[in-house]
This record gives C-alpha cells, sequence and structure tokens, in this order.
C-alpha cells in the first residue's frame, strides 16, 4: 500500500486512468464487434457504414494511447480489406 502522500497521488491518478482507458478500449471494442457483425452478415452496405463508425474510434484509441498506433493502423486496414471482399 503507498504510505508516501505522492504515492497514494500517483494511486489515485492511475486509478482514474484506467477507468478512462477501460472505457475507450470496450467502446472501440463494441465499434468493431458491430463491423464484425455486418461482415459476417454478408451485408457490404451495412459493413461499410458500421466501419465508417469505427474507423474513427480505433485512430482516437492510438491517439490516446489504448493501442499502437500501428495496431490500430493495421486493424482498420484488415477490416477494409475483408469489407471489399464481400461483393467480389
Amino acid at each position: 500500500m503507498a504510505n508516501t502522500a505522492s504515492a497514494k497521488k500517483a494511486a489515485r491518478v492511475i486509478a482514474r486512468r484506467t477507468a478512462v482507458n477501460q472505457a475507450r478500449r470496450s467502446r472501440m471494442r463494441t465499434f468493431l464487434r458491430k463491423v464484425e457483425e455486418a461482415i459476417a452478415s454478408g451485408d457490404k452496405a451495412a459493413a461499410a457504414a458500421a466501419f465508417q463508425a469505427a474507423q474513427p474510434e480505433i485512430i482516437r484509441a492510438a491517439q490516446k494511447g489504448v493501442l499502437h498506433r500501428n495496431t490500430a493502423s493495421r486493424k482498420v486496414s484488415r477490416l477494409a480489406h475483408r469489407i471489399a471482399k464481400i461483393g467480389a
């Protein structure tokens, strides 16, 4: 357990940041799940619409430090590729 005042404050800050990051990660995963469901259904229009909503969330998660930027870029790229393959 934290003993000094600075360690106690650091513990509070970490708890606050953890809660924010969990919320951001959960929000991003919700958008990803909607895209995955649309892809699974085979509806290209719905998948594209869900992807357009999910893409800014993924990028924002990377900007806020929840994801590494390369991970976010990879996720966006793979989703776009999968959506493009639906009609083909």
